[in-house]
């Protein structure tokens, strides 16, 4: 109890020390360049405080929960016993199905409760005056990250470098976006950006480990990291195609009512 309570005050600091140019940026401008004083400075700290307590108890979390759970999900999942072979040397990619299918799954799951997506898809449905859809656009950001991440998973698996997947993968967007409603581009390419945060960062992350150093071969310094390139490109894909989608549908219906 001792070591866990010391290990928690040490992260508890170090939340601290990282938090703490924030809140000094933030103050200064307020005082120095605005020279206004604090808009209720108790609730501003008790929230302050919050923070800090939050953020120290789910890195805590991370660490005794999520990494090991991704790890050993993708080491039961690439057990020979559960693949049916003798030995890992004999699998190929087909065997690694269920990896695949975990892996999109977690990146849908994760992403669909993604609280930042969450408020961007709020604000833009709110802008858009109810021309996009916040449910859709989760549902296409999920739906990107759910594929990004099982082909960063067969990535893994295979061996192939990323830049081959980064590069092809950016060749549709800047295609897509020649094409694509102008009202869209933008918010396409902020979900990407989105999906990296506090809920599907760290299930991929201990996942893409827990891969590479499963699989014989695969080095995890090298192979276990680049599922969050995935996370982040391939929403983009899936946004653009939705919008696209959307406005053929729509032209269509008019088209059809003339």
């Amino acid at each position: 109890m001792t070591a866990a309570l010391l290990h928690f005050l040490t992260g508890l600091l170090a939340t601290c020390r990282d938090i703490l140019p924030i809140a000094v940026i933030i103050i200064g401008f307020q005082v120095l360049i605005i020279r206004k004083p604090m808009a209720h400075p108790k609730k501003m700290l008790i929230g302050f405080v919050c923070v800090l307590l939050g953020v120290a108890f789910f890195l805590e979390g991370l660490e005794m929960a999520l990494f090991p759970l991704g790890k050993l999900m993708a080491k039961q999942l690439t057990t020979p016993e559960f693949l049916g072979i003798a030995n890992l040397q004999q699998a190929t990619w087909q065997s690694y199905f269920w990896i695949y299918i975990f892996a999109a799954s977690i990146g849908f799951a994760t992403t669909f409760a993604e609280p930042s997506l969450l408020a961007v898809a709020l604000k833009a449905e709110q802008i858009s005056g109810g021309t996009i859809h916040a449910f859709g656009l989760r549902c296409a950001v999920s739906i990107g990250v759910a594929f990004g991440i099982a082909l960063g998973a067969f990535r893994i698996v295979t061996g192939f470098e990323l830049y081959y997947f980064i590069i092809v993968g950016y060749i549709i967007v800047i295609i897509q976006t020649a094409f694509a409603p102008k009202i869209i581009i933008g918010l396409a390419y902020d979900s990407g950006g989105v999906t990296t945060s506090t809920v599907t960062v760290p299930l991929v992350t201990a996942l893409g480990l827990g891969l590479a150093q499963a699989i014989p071969g695969r080095n995890p310094l090298i192979d276990g990291f680049g599922l969050i390139a995935f996370a982040s490109l391939f929403p983009i894909i899936t946004v653009l195609g939705y919008a696209q989608i959307a406005q053929w549908l729509t032209r269509r219906n008019r088209s059809s009512k003339l």
